[in-house]
């Protein structure tokens, strides 16, 4: 069967879908391959620098000239022959740079063009995540603070449990994801290049191409590594670096879809109470069939999305666990897939996350009634302390609060009715004595504790330093759409 177009063949929904332009293209064929241009231009630079006379300034010339310039389909009718991508590449870059073509790759193994490129696009990578969870946590602290005071029925076991405020809750979702930045910011600062190793990690190559001069060798790994935009290199490897850095990367990502997941379940629960609903645009569509439905499809969308990441995080861990001595290629095909993958699937999410948080539908008359109808059930005790501190006998009390409530739980759930436990003790000439204060005891606002200054202080004090830390990533705003 022959393919004359796109649709006749299996697209990604990671890139016709979710995942933004800027990080489809930092996993792009032409990305990485430039990149692995630029790390054999970087080679031929620094062994010049320290000394090899084989290579001219005329050959380095040459390569920058084609660096970005692939020419795809000859590499890929190289690869038909040999069967060895960077062996394509190297033949392919030699074609187009016929004075260079004898040094390039000179001393290296497949893995210094491969997990060079490699470290470099998770680094870019993280980059991109840094920056969407930031604005993330930008728009949440503002919608943090306009809904500090706001009291809104808290649940346990999605039971009704104390009353807090809206903002409050904003504030646990924007923790998790504050928990994610920190994380993201620990990966940057640890990840080092895996640099000029070799065969198998001992630099014996490059010992031969410097007779034996240790310290050029050592300066050489130095050099590249700076030139590619690192700070330092991993002292010690195989022919690749360890396999535990994938693992750990990803684990970071899953740690990210952890906390869209929380959130967007959060959220879906909200949009079925109907007190918070996602956006939903005007000539949106939520059923084909049920025309009044405003399914929330997007913190679907990021559940599921979710799900695929936090099972695609176990790829990298099998990876590692598996790899023999210096190395084997059955991590190749694996990595070639799981690693773009998840952060494609991460990006997607994010994507998806800002634009719900940026256009939050938040009904506090909704709000305001759920809270009423659980409310007397929940502020019994501070009836029942009220009643004993105006002389009541507490174990009395306590039984006749016992069978209002009995009484009032009935006749909603049996009848249909309202909740009147409030009337009901009202009436009740035990409590006489604070029937005046029980407005003020069943004022909401007095009954969230320290909520609305919690979500003072940790705007102010965790959230605002963040945000003072990265100015230059939220002074654009990103703009909140979604490809589908």
């Amino acid at each position: 069967m022959s393919i004359t177009n796109r649709h006749e063949e299996y697209q990604s929904p990671l890139t016709e879908r979710y995942a933004g332009k800027e990080m489809c293209f930092v996993f792009s064929d032409q990305y990485k391959f430039s990149t692995w241009r630029k790390l054999w231009i970087a080679l031929a630079e620094s062994q010049k620098e320290l000394g090899l006379r084989a290579i001219t300034n005329d050959q380095i010339e040459e390569m920058r000239n084609f660096q970005d310039t692939i020419n795809f389909d000859t590499a890929t009718e190289y690869e038909k022959k040999f069967k060895h991508d960077v062996m394509s590449h190297i033949h392919a870059y030699g074609d187009q740079c016929p004075m260079a073509k004898p040094i390039i790759h000179l001393g290296a193994t497949s893995a210094y063009v491969q997990d060079n490129t490699d470290l470099i696009q998770m680094k870019e990578g993280l980059h991109i995540v840094l920056t969407k969870l930031v604005n993330i946590v930008s728009v949440l602290s503002n919608q943090a603070i306009k809904y500090k005071d706001l009291a809104t029925l808290s649940f346990t076991h999605f039971q009704p449990a104390q009353p807090t405020t809206l903002g409050k809750r904003i504030c646990l979702w924007m923790q998790d994801f504050v928990f994610d930045i920190e994380e993201i910011e620990m990966r940057i600062k640890a990840l080092r290049f895996h640099g000029v190793k070799g065969t198998t990690g001992t630099q014996a190559s490059f010992m031969a191409l410097f007779n034996n001069d240790a310290e050029k060798v050592k300066r050489l790994d130095a050099l590249v590594t700076k030139k590619m935009g690192f700070d330092s290199y991993y002292s010690i490897t195989g022919q690749t670096y360890s396999r535990k850095i994938d693992s750990q990367f990803m684990f970071s990502l899953a740690g990210i879809a952890q906390s869209a997941s929380k959130f967007s379940n959060d959220m879906r629960l909200l949009q079925h109470l109907k007190e918070v609903e996602e956006p939903f645009e005007e000539e949106q569509v939520g059923s084909s069939a049920m025309a009044y439905k405003r399914n929330p499809m997007r913190c679907e969308r990021i559940t599921s999305i979710a799900r695929y990441v936090l099972c695609n995080s176990l790829n990298p861990a099998f990876t590692a666990a598996s790899q023999w001595f210096e190395r084997t290629l059955d991590d190749s095909a694996n990595k070639r897939v799981s690693i773009p993958e998840a952060f494609l699937a991460i990006d997607g999410i994010l994507n998806i996350v800002l634009n719900v948080v940026s256009g939050l539908n938040v009904y506090p008359v909704v709000i305001n009634r759920h809270l009423a109808d659980e409310l007397p059930f929940l502020i019994t005790e501070n009836i029942l302390m009220a009643a004993v501190n105006a002389d009541g006998d507490r174990q009395t009390l306590h039984e006749k609060i016992r069978r209002h409530a009995m009484e009032a739980s009935r006749k909603v759930k049996e009848e249909g009715g309202k909740n009147d436990l409030l009337e009901r003790i009202g009436k009740d000439p035990s409590f006489a004595r604070i029937k005046s204060n029980l407005k003020e005891i069943s004022d909401p606002s007095k009954l969230v504790g320290r909520a609305p200054q919690q979500v003072e202080e940790f705007v102010s004090e965790i959230i605002g330093p963040i945000l003072r830390r990265y100015t230059h990533l939220t002074a654009k705003k990103l703009i909140p759409t979604l490809n589908v």
